[in-house]
């Protein structure tokens, strides 16, 4: 039997926390809503890292949230017995599952074109003749549909990751700066650290203090585009003491000054939404053309569920999971959810299997919240954690953390 997931009362399950006709609680329905569409046409952690700190083996059995698809597709490059990758959003399923079909169906060359540019004409004559035939009705369904004019699948030839909630917020801020004179173009030409350091004390930071900035960081609602519910948005202005233009101006920084510009693929998806073309760094491990023989042979791995993660490691075999990917997805939960979580992680988890998540704050948020009955089968991997978090190229997270199960 297919499982069809009550998708909307999982979704308000994982995000509303507050009374309906309360602010905040209004602020949460909001958010829920546009997690139906597309929110991560790539998503924000740095793969790199996870698979550093996972040392994923042939023998680990994977479960992790899916987002925007990219790491799970980095995953499966290192070869792991299996992956199932769960969203609440129906379509991060459906790219997912685009992605899995391009591994199995395309050439290296066009699967590149279709997710590296994704700006060519000539992706969509591969998606009808290629893909589309390959495709689950449900998964078909979204791409061939015409929420205005153009079917979804248009997005990969008129430059896909312009495209969903975090690709409009970052055009919106591309566009703010270029009414402040500001052009990210001739950021992304810097030849040098010391000249990326230069131009954004010089010519980035100042825009903080702009009116427009201002107001979209103190608008909760307007964070929505960089996929921040109210929850977590609370834990980044208490990072900042109460100012989130603190904490913002001090993410941007590390991801635009601390890694070399041409081996951060995040700094240029953060300001020309599209990939530089070449050299290390400068593209999602999965998209790198070494990585496409074992997409192409460990893509039948893989599956990705339209479901809650709990939900779903509920009907998992015990003791069979070798690693967790949990991304920020926490930061929303309630401690009757968290509680809930680790239970099945508890019975889930293979002898050495490893945890890993990233919060919007810095404090790790499960002391105090989990049971500590639970908590004493993990041990948080304090040095890891900070290595890990110090190598996140994509620097919008507070903390990174990895826990090791010990039994």
């Amino acid at each position: 039997m297919t499982y069809v997931p009550n998708v909307s009362g999982q979704l308000r399950s994982a995000v509303q926390q507050n009374a309906a006709l309360s602010a905040t609680g209004l602020l949460e329905r909001l958010f829920s809503r546009l997690f139906h569409g597309l929110v991560y046409p790539q998503i924000w952690e740095d793969p790199v890292v996870d698979m550093a700190a996972l040392q994923i083996g042939p023998e680990d059995n994977l479960v992790c949230i899916a987002s925007g698809g990219c790491n799970v597709m980095s995953y499966l490059a290192a070869g792991p017995a299996s992956i199932t990758a769960v969203d609440l959003s129906p379509a991060h399923v459906a790219l997912g599952r685009l992605k899995l079909a391009a591994a199995e169906q395309l050439d290296a060359q066009q699967f590149f074109d279709f997710f590296g540019r994704a700006d060519l004409a000539r992706n969509i004559a591969v998606y009808d003749d290629l893909l589309a035939p390959h495709l689950d009705p449900a998964t078909r369904g979204y791409w061939d549909a015409r929420p205005v004019l153009r079917r979804r699948i248009d997005m990969f030839r008129r430059g896909f990751y312009r495209y969903g909630l975090l690709g409009r917020f970052l055009g919106a801020l591309g566009g703010i700066a270029r009414i402040a004179g500001v052009d990210f173009r001739q950021f992304l030409a810097c030849g040098t650290q010391a000249e990326q350091r230069r131009f954004f004390d010089e010519r980035i930071a100042p825009l903080f203090g702009r009116r427009a900035i201002r107001f979209l960081a103190r608008s909760r609602a307007a964070l929505f585009g960089l996929g921040i519910p109210p929850a977590q948005y609370d834990k980044l202005e208490a990072d900042g003491g109460g100012d989130i233009l603190t904490v913002l101006q001090e993410r941007a920084r590390k991801l635009l000054c601390d890694f070399p510009l041409g081996e951060n693929y995040f700094a240029w998806q953060a300001l020309s939404r599209s990939y530089r073309p070449a050299g290390p760094g400068a593209l999602p491990p999965y998209l790198e053309a070494a990585a496409f023989p074992a997409l192409k042979r460990n893509a039948g791995r893989v599956r990705v569920l339209n479901r809650s993660l709990t939900d779903q490691l509920a009907e998992m075999p015990a003791g069979q999971t070798g690693a967790y990917v949990l991304l920020d997805a926490q930061d929303w939960m309630t401690d009757d959810q968290l509680n809930a979580l680790w239970r099945e992680n508890c019975r889930t988890a293979a002898p050495g299997a490893r945890v890993i998540f990233r919060t919007g704050g810095a404090a790790d948020i499960l002391p105090g919240r989990v049971s500590p009955a639970l908590l004493a089968a993990w041990s948080r991997d304090d040095a890891a954690s900070a290595a890990g978090f110090a190598a996140d190229r994509s620097a919008i997270y507070g903390g990174f953390h990895l826990y090791r199960h010990t039994g």
